[in-house]
C-alpha cells in the first residue's frame, strides 16, 4: 500500500470494476473509458494474400458474394456488433451492426463531403474515356469533384414542382402498364416491370419517350431491351469487380468486358439522346430537367451524358426490383392489399381518374406499404462510408480511411428493433390518434433505403412518386394473388428478387 493507504487502494478498486464493466482497457485516472485497438475488433481470420475469399469459395466456403445479408447475420451471431473483415487483401472493411453507431458514422463525416469505396471499375471505365466523361459521374467520385456535380445537378432535382411535372406522362405509362398486367399472365413479369421503369427512368433522364412496353420493343435486339440488359448487366458484376483481387486494374478480365460493353452501349443512347435535346433546345415547348441541365453554364454535356448514364443504371433496377417486393407482399397479404385498394378507391373516384400532386399527399397507406416493403427488402445490404476521421464505434477505435459498410438489411429483421419483424405490416409506420408511431420507438438509422445526409439518392422523389402511383393505379383497378415461391433476394448492387414474380391479376373492372 502507498503512503495514501485507503485512498489509494480505492481507486484501484474502482479501476478494476471499470474494466470490467466495459470489458475493455481500464478506464483511466479520470474514470473515462479508453476505446479498444482497432485490431481488437472480432471477425473472420484472414491468411496472406488472399485475405478472406477463401470464405467466398463456391461450394467449400460458409459466406456467399450473392447472400451478404445471411453472412451478416452469421458474423452478427458469431462475432457480435462490430466486425472487422479483409476480404481484399490489405483493405480493412468493417461491417456494424448497431443503429447507436451507424448514427456516430454519420455525425462523424458531417461538414465534410461523404466518400465511399464503390463503383471502382465503373471509375477506371469513365476515367479511360475522358473525350465521353469529364469525371467518373456521381456514383464513384468522392472530394470536392463529386461536390460540384451533385450541387448542380441536385438544384433540378429537389425541387419538388420539377417532380410533379412529370405526372401525367407517369399516369399516361402506368394506365397502359395496367392495361398489360390485366392482358397478360407470364411466368415472371419482372421484364414487365423493367420495362416499365425504363420508360418512367428515360422521361426524366431524356424527356422522351421510349414506347418501351409496346410489342416492337420487346424484340430482344430493340432499344428498349439492349438497355435494361446493360443496366443489370452493369448492376451484376460491379460487386464482383470491388470485392474480387481487382486484376481489371491492369489488364481486362472477361467480368471488365461484361461492363466494359454494357456501358458503351448505355453511353451511345445517352449521347445520342442528349446530343439531340441539345440540338432543339430552341423549338422545346416546355422546359424539362434535361433542358435545365444544358443551360447550366457549370455543366457540360460530357457531365450530362455522365448524369443521363447514372440514372439508367440505378433507376431501372432499383425501382424495378422495389416495385416487385411490394407487389409480392401485397399478394401474400390480401388483408394489407385490400386496406390499399379502400385507399386508392377513396382517392380516385372513378378508375381512370387522374393520379395528381393532391392524392399522392393524401395517400398514407401506400407509403406505409412502400416503407414497410423497404424495411423487408432494402435496395442494399447498407450504405459504404470511407472514414475522414477517427470514430468509435461499440466501444472500439476505427481509425480514419476505414471503409465501414452499414448492415441495415440484417438490423430491420432483428426483434429488438421491430416488433414480429418478419411480418409485413405497414401500419408500424402510421401514426395513431396522438400522432404517435404505432410501431415500438424506431431509430431513425435502422430503415435508410436511399441512403443518409448530401450522399442520398438524388432521385429519391422520382423513385417515390412512380412507385406511390404504380401501386395506387395497380390496387385501384385489379386484384392480384401470389403463385410463385417465397422470395428472397440475391445480393447484387441493388438487391434483386431471387425467384420469378409470379403475379395472378383480375381485373376489377371487367
Amino acid at each position: 500500500m502507498c503512503s495514501r493507504g485507503k485512498l489509494c487502494g480505492r481507486k484501484e478498486t474502482i479501476l478494476k470494476l471499470c474494466a470490467q464493466s466495459y470489458s475493455i482497457n481500464p478506464c483511466r485516472a479520470d474514470g473515462i473509458v479508453e476505446p479498444k485497438p482497432f485490431e481488437n475488433i472480432p471477425g473472420p481470420k484472414s491468411l496472406p494474400l488472399i485475405g478472406t475469399l477463401y470464405k467466398y469459395l463456391p461450394f467449400i466456403g460458409e459466406y456467399n458474394f450473392t447472400k451478404l445479408h445471411t453472412n451478416g447475420l452469421m458474423k452478427l451471431k458469431r462475432y457480435g456488433p462490430l466486425v472487422r473483415e479483409e476480404i481484399v487483401p490489405g483493405q480493412q472493411v468493417v461491417w456494424v451492426f448497431r443503429p447507436e453507431d451507424i448514427a456516430e458514422i454519420f455525425k462523424a463525416e458531417a461538414g465534410l463531403h461523404p466518400k465511399r469505396r464503390s463503383h471502382l471499375a465503373l471509375l477506371k471505365y469513365r476515367k479511360d474515356r475522358s473525350k465521353v466523361y469529364n469525371t467518373g459521374g456521381l456514383l464513384p467520385t468522392n472530394g470536392i469533384e463529386w461536390w460540384k456535380l451533385r450541387r448542380e445537378f441536385q438544384k433540378v432535382l429537389s425541387k419538388p414542382r420539377n417532380v410533379v411535372d412529370y405526372l401525367e406522362d407517369t399516369n399516361a405509362v402506368v394506365q397502359e402498364f395496367v392495361q398489360l398486367c390485366s392482358r397478360e399472365k407470364p411466368d415472371d413479369f419482372l421484364p414487365l416491370l423493367s420495362r416499365l421503369f425504363l420508360e418512367l427512368t428515360c422521361l426524366v433522364a431524356f424527356d422522351v419517350k421510349m414506347r418501351s412496353l409496346s410489342e416492337e420493343e420487346k424484340n430482344p435486339h430493340s432499344r428498349s431491351s439492349r438497355l435494361i440488359e446493360a443496366a443489370f448487366v452493369t448492376n451484376s458484376v460491379i460487386l464482383k469487380l470491388d470485392n474480387g483481387p481487382r486484376l481489371w486494374r491492369f489488364f481486362e478480365t472477361p467480368l471488365y468486358r461484361k461492363l466494359r460493353k454494357a456501358q458503351n452501349y448505355m453511353e451511345e443512347v445517352a449521347l445520342e439522346m442528349v446530343t439531340q435535346r441539345n440540338q432543339d433546345l430552341l423549338i422545346c415547348r416546355k422546359q424539362s430537367l434535361l433542358e435545365e441541365y444544358l443551360k447550366n453554364e457549370v455543366l457540360d454535356i460530357k457531365d450530362i451524358v455522365g448524369m443521363a448514364c447514372d440514372m439508367l443504371l440505378a433507376g431501372i433496377d432499383t425501382t424495378t426490383y422495389s416495385t416487385s417486393f411490394a407487389l409480392y407482399h401485397l399478394a401474400k397479404n390480401i388483408s394489407v392489399q385490400e386496406k390499399l385498394r379502400s385507399e386508392a378507391s377513396a382517392l380516385l373516384t372513378d378508375p381512370m381518374s387522374p393520379i395528381t400532386a393532391e392524392t399522392l399527399k393524401n395517400a398514407t397507406y401506400t407509403k406505409a406499404v412502400i416503407k414497410e416493403t423497404f424495411r423487408l427488402n432494402p435496395i442494399s445490404v447498407g450504405i459504404g462510408r470511407i472514414l475522414q476521421t477517427d470514430v468509435v464505434l461499440s466501444g472500439y477505435r476505427v481509425p480514419k480511411e476505414t471503409v465501414v459498410v452499414t448492415q441495415n438489411q440484417v438490423i430491420c429483421r432483428l426483434p429488438e428493433y421491430f416488433d414480429e419483424p418478419n411480418s409485413f405490416k405497414p401500419e408500424r409506420w402510421l401514426r395513431d390518434s396522438n400522432d404517435k408511431l404505432r410501431e415500438k420507438s424506431v431509430n431513425p438509422y435502422t430503415v435508410l433505403p436511399f441512403g443518409h445526409g448530401p450522399r442520398s439518392c438524388i432521385a429519391r422523389r422520382f423513385a417515390e412518386q412512380n412507385m406511390q402511383v404504380v401501386l395506387l393505379r395497380l390496387c385501384r383497378n385489379l386484384q392480384f394473388t401470389w403463385s410463385g415461391e417465397s422470395l428472397d433476394s440475391i445480393s447484387l448492387l441493388i438487391n434483386k428478387p431471387d425467384a420469378p414474380i409470379k403475379l395472378r391479376f383480375k381485373n376489377l373492372h371487367a
